[in-house]
């Protein structure tokens, strides 16, 4: 079975949300090239916060924490509009200026493309995911998707001009994401999608609401949220967290690369007619075959090392806000108080542990772009920073609950 590769979703809205004792707000006006706009709708990314512009254009969101937040901006008639703020140690005023939408202004003829079916199912099987929770989500304005395919990369991309609509009934979630990329190569099978969600409450009965909840505390718990959030913390033990390392060790499959260039010299020579890998001056391609696929193998195999990693020795200050994770090859996080699911060993995302162990939830975790500042909230900071294999590459936006979201146990 083919192992499917998730890079780290780097929702930049999710770095967000530091506690500290003191509240500040975030101000300011929206407005065009030509004047200020009322009724713009503001959202905090990653989170439920949400105000709506004033007849002058103006809005505040009072009661946030120290932290790095995304706000997002939608307007009828305009694109969606995001912009980075920081409160430090004081509340901060901000001017949001948005851009007319020439898509939704003007007539615009669309060629019909006769596989953007099947390009749109692929984006939901890989952004939203095959998960029990995603096959009770809804993609409700998939008309906004802006899908290209490079059959010379096998590279699927996709992207929106405005927010895309999703609606999880099984998490009790409306969705209001701003897709910045999606990516999917069929030929690594690595996905990578960044964006900005909001969350909306769905408006459910009191026994509904209750099965909500259930859903959301198994969403969240073994999570790589819950994983950061554990980390920031010192408590990734006693949260149920395992920390190995992945190491690499040569793979007993493969020849050494002499080995392979020289059969694979001999065989590309033009022979006479006798010899041992050519039959009447013609070259042997099962033979030739054979070493090409000896040639793209792995060199290397990860194999777990069963000592468990102290977390200080991977866990670094970085500011009042921040933190650093720093490792090299891979992590192996193993939570101890859930169980693989049926629906996970089937997903094609499973990946091979000891015999000796548990069947408990195994990811990941493969340090692709230097050390990884991350947030007491469980927001990762750096974009593109991980590749994640296992249980974290399987669940995606519909196994997602917003960052200030507080378990009940």
């Amino acid at each position: 079975m083919i192992r499917q590769l998730l890079l780290a979703i780097s929702l930049i809205c999710f770095s967000f949300n530091v506690y500290a004792q003191n509240s500040y707000s975030i101000s300011g006006v929206v407005r065009d090239q030509k004047e200020t706009l009322p009724g713009a709708g503001i959202y905090i990314s990653g989170y439920k916060i949400a105000t709506a512009a004033d007849n002058n254009g103006n809005f505040k969101i009072n009661n946030l924490q120290p932290g790095n937040y995304d706000l997002l901006v939608q307007m009828v008639g305009y694109l969606p509009y995001s912009k980075n703020v920081v409160i430090s140690d004081k509340s901060v005023e901000v001017v949001l200026t948005l851009k007319e939408n020439t898509v939704q202004l003007n007539e615009v003829v669309i060629r019909a493309d006769p596989n953007r079916a099947k390009y749109i199912e692929q984006f939901k099987e890989f952004f939203i995911g095959k998960s029990p929770n995603a096959a009770q989500c809804k993609i409700l304005n998939p008309q906004v998707l802006n899908i290209d395919y490079d059959p010379t990369k096998s590279l699927l991309t996709v992207k929106t001009d405005e927010f895309l609509v999703i609606e999880n009934k099984a998490l009790g979630y409306r969705l209001k994401y701003m897709l910045d990329n999606f990516e999917y190569n069929s030929r690594t099978h690595i996905i990578y999608y960044s964006g900005h969600p909001f969350f909306e409450e769905l408006k459910a009965s009191l026994a509904r609401r209750k099965k909500y909840i259930a859903k959301r505390e198994i969403a969240y718990y073994g999570s790589s949220q819950h994983f950061f959030k554990a980390l920031f913390q010192n408590k990734t033990k006693e949260e149920g967290f395992i920390i190995n390392k992945m190491v690499k060790v040569p793979n007993p499959s493969r020849y050494p690369d002499k080995v392979i260039n020289d059969k694979l010299a001999k065989l590309r020579t033009i022979p006479p007619r006798t010899g041992i890998f050519k039959t009447d001056a013609k070259i042997d391609t099962a033979q030739v075959s054979f070493w090409l696929k000896q040639q793209d193998m792995p060199k290397y195999l990860e194999k777990m090392d069963r000592a468990e990693v102290i977390p200080d020795t991977l866990v670094h200050y970085y500011n009042q806000n921040l933190k650093y994770l720093d490792y090299t090859d891979a992590l192996c996080i193993v939570y101890t108080k859930e169980r693989e699911s049926l629906a996970y060993s089937k997903s094609g995302f499973w990946i091979f542990r000891p015999l000796d162990m548990p069947d408990h939830e195994i990811s990941v975790a493969n340090l692709i772009g230097g050390p990884i500042r991350f947030y007491e909230n469980g927001g990762i900071h750096d974009s593109r920073s991980f590749l994640y294999e296992g249980f974290w590459a399987y669940e995606k936006i519909a196994d997602m609950v917003p960052m200030d979201y507080i378990p009940l146990k």
